[in-house]
């Protein structure tokens, strides 16, 4: 964590000094290209509007909420600029910033900011609106104490494209504290987001007081010691615990009311569960006993669906949920249960037979269980005059009626509940989790969980599936993102893993999509992460680091790499591994490799130099040469395509970082044009396996090679058996070695594994299989 720490201080002071440079002294004109980005901005062929010491902002005679918007604009202004505004009732016809209701639209979180000289108006339907209003405006100041601040004549008009821009919060594995989780509110009201789901149960702890189970916080809110790093059966024996009373959630609910923030909280049912059992062992299958558990991970101890209590217990909990928090949606998970509990519990199987439930072709009898706990957790819900929500799984064994769906493994959840006319927020793992890496550098970033997501990744995110008919998307309600929290245990670690994150996502959940542009996003960001600054929050600082592009040229045989900065801050590079200076060269232009290497770069501004990046280049005969695929690449895997199979660069054990390529269903097989005729003696492949992720090795290899590209000549053949439960996940590394041949097209084929063996929980079903490099020699 030292490490973490100290590139943090080091990249604050660095781009607190960038920005700084870059903000004039008074006036400081305003600047409207915010994030998110509004639907239109016109400007107006009149004199500006100045804001100064002394200006009135005035709001809707007798409204409290307006009220309270209005002194929300004049903190946000004087913490920012210094400035210090007057806030007052009423305002027709007055000289200074009006805040009103009156705006003709159907959104209700729509707004119009008008500019002029003498005024300022933001005007909306709701007290909502205004709000977003003040929003834009505070950010169009940005950053600047002392004198005044010029904001040119304009006329804005915008509203969000979804109703629904949801941040998710998990406090159970870590706990924060009322200040953590309001500041976490602060942070989502400045991205215009409106929705935080607060993950309050889980197998690691119970973090909500319920009155009639007052065991889950004497006894489930507690684990003994947590586990040190990824699961390693090492623990810091040290105890863990916490939990929020519900006047303490009220207190928060009522926070984030301020802001126009909704609190849905998720009571995790019937799996996710160990930590309650712990206090109430009679609704486990085995009646225990169990402990809060102190490793990451999913606990095969469930709810027993079979017994009466459990059901009682379900309503009962959910009973004071409702009765706490006002939102129209209860989270109640719904994910993640493992059935093999179930499938020897007596109690579990004769509800099964009571209720007739039969397996079939799309879902086991287990699974129909859990969809009538499911079920019955809804329809108390809807007594309670409230909406269910549940994560994708809630889709086997059918989905319980007025149910909405968040679609976190993939879209392919969201699709199908779509298709069936249920509402569904989009949150898939592969754009929207927050706590995968930000950089392939894994070694200089703080412990996560694992998976690549960069900035531009969740920028890129367009949640409406083109799967879907223009009358299905209608059921594509919003977007959210998660944060689980197993490898986060403090403020400082979330504010690093969702900043500037939520940037990129409050632009895919509030505009519309014509509107977005990555380079122009990054030019608005890097004024948004100087109020991150301001407010002491702890930014991550990729974005100022050097952007590389490396493509193979097939043409030269070249690694062409084209490097850039955010703000065109000079590149200095080594090729020998070195450390990078501003002695070092100077990237001036499209770099072409033809050896191999370690290509080093650096950012160097008047303020200090950026993080290092560092790159692999290795040199065979296959390496820059024309490729083509036999076989498909799976969409989801795919990246830059085929080229990552030829580019000189070998990937490590995060596979999602762009350097893998993935086959499922299929396998790789892919002819390489050597564009004129080669000795060669061997090749060389790695694949990367992830079992728990159902990524396995490959059983077979086959070479081959031809000299016109129609017939082939097998070379070399290895055979390998099907993966045992204790292989380690790890890179392999298979070579194959055959008498010299002298060829231009050489074949490889890498067999998948078609059936995933019988001691694994995806057993049957296909694996997929990830390669990075093929080298021949």
């Amino acid at each position: 964590m030292r490490i973490f720490s100290d590139f943090r201080l080091g990249s604050l002071a660095l781009v607190g000094l960038l920005l700084a440079s870059c903000a004039g002294k008074a006036p400081v004109v305003a600047d409207y290209e915010v994030v998110p980005i509004p639907l239109e901005i016109k400007t107006v062929q009149e004199a500006s509007f100045v804001m100064k010491d002394g200006t009135t902002i005035y709001y809707t005679v007798g409204n409290e909420k307006m009220r309270r918007n209005a002194e929300f604009l004049a903190s946000y202004v004087e913490s920012q600029t210094g400035i210090r505004l007057n806030v007052k009732e009423g305002g027709e016809g007055q000289k200074g910033i009006l805040l009103q209701l009156g705006l003709e639209k159907e959104n209700p979180e729509a707004y119009s900011l008008e500019v002029k000289q003498g005024q300022v108006v933001i005007t909306a339907p709701t007290e909502a609106g205004v709000f977003y209003g003040i929003q834009t405006l505070r950010k169009s100041i940005g950053i600047a104490e002392g004198g005044s601040i010029e904001l040119p004549a304009v006329s804005i008009t915008d509203e969000p494209r979804f109703g629904y821009r949801g941040m998710m919060l998990d406090v159970s594995r870590h706990f924060f504290s009322v200040d953590d989780v309001k500041c976490y509110i602060d942070m989502l009201a400045l991205h215009n987001i409106n929705r935080l789901h607060w993950h309050l149960s889980d197998d690691q702890g119970w973090r909500i007081e319920i009155k009639k189970y007052p065991k889950l916080t004497e006894i489930a809110s507690q684990r003994k010691e947590t586990v040190i790093g990824r699961n390693s059966g090492k623990y810091d024996g040290q105890p863990y615990g916490g939990f929020y009373t519900q006047e303490q959630a009220k207190e928060i609910i009522a926070y984030a009311a301020e802001r126009y923030i909704t609190v849905i909280p998720e009571i995790d049912l019937p799996g996710h569960m160990q930590a309650a059992l712990t206090a109430y062992p009679e609704l486990g299958c085995t009646g225990g006993p169990y402990e809060v558990w102190t490793q990451w991970g999913v606990s095969d101890n469930v709810l027993c669906a079979g017994n009466d209590k459990t059901i009682e217990f379900v309503k009962d909990v959910l009973a004071e949920i409702v009765e706490i928090f006002p939102s129209e949606y209860i989270h109640v998970g719904g994910d993640e249960c493992p059935k093999t509990v179930w499938a020897k519990c007596p109690k579990c199987q004769a509800r099964i037979k009571a209720l007739g439930l039969k397996s079939d072709s799309k879902h086991t009898k287990e699974e129909r269980l859990q969809s009538f706990v499911i079920h019955e957790a809804e329809a108390f819900l809807a007594t309670k005059g409230r909406k269910m929500i549940g994560w994708d799984e809630t889709l086997e064994g059918g989905l319980a009626p007025g149910a909405t769906v968040m679609s976190w493994r993939g879209e392919g959840g969201g699709i199908e509940a779509a298709k069936q006319g249920h509402d569904v927020v989009m949150t898939p793992n592969t754009y929207l989790y927050f706590d995968y890496y930000q950089s392939k550098d894994t070694d200089t970033e703080p412990l996560a969980i694992g998976g690549y997501l960069p900035m531009e990744r969740v920028y890129s995110y367009e949640p409406m599936p083109k799967a879907l008919s223009p009358e299905e998307q209608k059921y594509i309600i919003g977007v959210q993102a998660n944060l689980w929290t197993e490898y986060i245990p403090d403020l400082k670690q979330i504010q690093y893993m969702v900043l500037p994150r939520m940037a990129a996502l409050c632009e895919v959940q509030w505009s519309q999509p014509d509107k977005k542009d990555y380079e122009s996003f990054l030019k608005r960001v890097s004024r948004l992460v100087d109020i991150y600054q301001k407010n002491g929050w702890n930014y991550a600082t990729h974005i100022f680091d050097v952007r590389l592009d490396l493509r193979p040229n097939t043409e030269t045989g070249t690694l062409d790499v084209v490097a850039q900065t955010i703000d065109g801050a000079p590149i200095y590079y080594t090729l020998d591994g070195s450390e990078p200076t501003s002695s070092s060269q100077e990237y001036t232009g499209v770099l072409k490799i033809d050896k191999p290497c370690t290509l080093r770069t650096v950012a160097i501004r008047s303020s200090g130099k950026s993080k290092v990046t560092t790159d692999e280049i290795t040199f065979s005969k296959s390496s820059m040469k024309p490729i083509t695929m036999l076989q498909p690449i799976n969409k989801q895997y795919e990246f830059t395509g085929a080229t990552v199979l030829v580019d000189g660069m070998t990937g490590n054990m995060n596979y999602k970082t762009g350097r893998w390529i993935a086959f499922y269903k299929n396998d790789m097989e892919a002819v390489i044009d050597l564009k004129e005729p080669m000795e060669i003696s061997s090749m060389t492949l790695h694949t990367c396996v992830e079992k728990g992720d159902w990524i396995f090795d490959t059983r077979g290899i086959t070479v081959s090679v031809s000299d016109d590209n129609q017939t082939f000549k097998e070379v070399a053949s290895e055979s390998y058996p099907a993966m045992k439960s204790d292989d380690p996940n790890q890179i392999y590394t298979h070579k194959l070695e055959f008498a010299s041949v002298k060829t231009r097209y050489v074949k490889v084929k890498a067999l998948s594994e078609h059936e995933i063996p019988s001691w694994h929980g995806g057993k049957g079903n296909p694996g997929f299989l990830f390669v990075d490099e093929i080298v021949l020699e």
